[in-house]
């Protein structure tokens, strides 16, 4: 048999609209299900798009072939031809009726766990077989999601013109400093994995790209073991010449507003696996400053938080859960920062250098993303380099594109799986990620 010849539709597509009652189609997929009743025999094919029953009467079908549909095993692959009967009660709306079932490859039984939803399985056991766990409905559903969110930042970001880049992940310096880098041996040299596109974002506004956005991976040797940590992610970064932090706050808040509309639009089967409802965030976003947030977290916890404190979990929690009682809104902005606690690329107000033109737009339980007018004055860079105990000649490549005319820009960064996280309201952020890396995972 043709390879060509195995499929003629997914399940999804067999509608009234598209095939006639009584054609003859091929599906191809996965056992799912067989039960057994005796004189009638159920086989559930499940593919990309969903399920299908197909239905063989012992009283009606060759015996060889409902012999052999009562043999399936689970999750073996098949190809099935049969004709079209829509029926209401069947999942779908329809089912199958053989005339040939071949089988493609058998799995081994037992499985390494249930695809049915029958049986609940440990987040660890499920990573442990991905690519079983991958076959299940709901994990499908996030994936699916999380595809058309990252067509839809892409579509936002090209109809408004931004041009996309792709920057280096092999680095010779930290792009923050700090010690959360991993080093790799670079033949004779060593070599870091990039931990954030920050510094070759602003070389691009140098260049006259003027309106840039890269999705890819960063890296972060962080030693934090939680729900919503990981050691490589993907990251949606902005820069925008002539801008300030404003501007690329409304970029920012634009997009995400833009990207739940599509997904409502374009994932209701997903989002209906999920048994999730999605309301698009309203816009513009509440802005709070710094300040304000101390003295909301001081009124509402006897843990208090002082100035120059960086905003920990659950003070991310006791503004988010502010936030939603004001307003009914789960996302919003802190502006504000103090420029201490800030990267050296945060531009300082110039009336009160205290305070930098930084931002983190904020989800009712984490933090989203984190940006800020840059500074494009090179000797000021330099300073801030040098006051956070950095080298500047370990930057060196950095600055000579700020003394040869560097614009005024401002932008952003922001994780995708704590962003699809959030919208889903998924329990842990491994489940947004097909091969997750953590602290204590480097395989499958």
């Amino acid at each position: 048999m043709s390879l060509a010849k195995l499929r003629t539709h997914y399940t999804a597509d067999v509608k009234p609209e598209n095939v006639d009652n009584g054609q003859k189609i091929t599906l191809a997929g996965w056992v799912h299900e067989v039960r057994d009743l005796g004189g009638i025999c159920f086989v559930v094919l499940r593919d990309r798009e969903g399920k299908a029953q197909v239905t063989l009467v012992k009283k009606k079908i060759d015996k060889e072939l409902f012999d052999a549909a009562r043999r399936l095993i689970r999750e073996s692959v098949i190809s099935v031809t049969g004709t079209v009967k829509f029926e209401e009660k069947a999942p779908n709306g329809y089912e199958l009726l053989p005339e040939e079932i071949t089988v493609l490859n058998v799995a081994n039984s037992p499985l390494p766990m249930d695809t049915t939803g029958k049986v609940e399985a440990e987040l660890d056991t499920r990573l442990d077989s991905r690519f079983i766990d991958l076959r299940r409905a709901e994990t499908t559903a996030v994936f699916k999601i999380r595809h058309q969110a990252l067509q839809a930042i892409r579509e936002y970001f090209v109809e408004n013109g931004f041009i996309e880049t792709a920057t280096p992940k092999v680095v010779a310096t930290a792009t923050e400093g700090g010690t959360a880098l991993f080093p790799i041996t670079y033949f004779d040299r060593e070599a870091f994995l990039n931990q954030s596109p920050q510094l070759f974002k602003q070389i691009l506004m140098s260049g006259g790209f003027d309106r840039v956005f890269e999705i890819g991976p960063i890296f972060r040797a962080e030693e934090h073991d939680t729900r919503r940590h990981l050691n490589e992610a993907t990251s949606i970064d902005v820069e925008v010449s002539f801008a300030d932090h404003f501007d690329v706050m409304e970029i920012l808040e634009n997009l995400a507003a833009y990207v739940y509309t599509q997904v409502i639009e374009k994932c209701q089967p997903s989002l209906e696996t999920l048994g999730i409802e999605l309301k698009v965030p309203k816009t513009p976003f509440l802005k709070l400053t710094y300040d304000e947030v101390i003295e909301i977290i001081n009124a509402r916890s006897e843990e208090k938080m002082h100035w120059g404190d960086d905003l920990g979990t659950s003070g991310e929690h006791i503004v988010g859960n502010y936030v939603y009682e004001t307003t009914g809104e789960s996302h919003y902005f802190i502006i504000d920062w103090p420029t201490e606690i800030k990267p050296f690329y945060a531009m300082p107000y110039e009336d009160r250098p205290e305070f930098s033109k930084s931002f983190d737009m904020m989800h009712r339980t984490m933090e989203l993303s984190s940006g800020a007018q840059r500074i494009h004055i090179p000797d000021l860079l330099k300073s801030r380099i040098e006051s956070q105990g950095l080298n500047p000649e370990g930057f060196e490549f950095y600055l000579k594109a700020f003394e040869y005319g560097m614009p005024p820009h401002a932008g952003w960064g922001m994780g995708c799986e704590r962003f699809i996280m959030t919208m889903l309201g998924t329990e842990n952020i491994r489940d947004t990620v097909l091969f997750p890396r953590d602290r204590r995972r480097l395989s499958p």
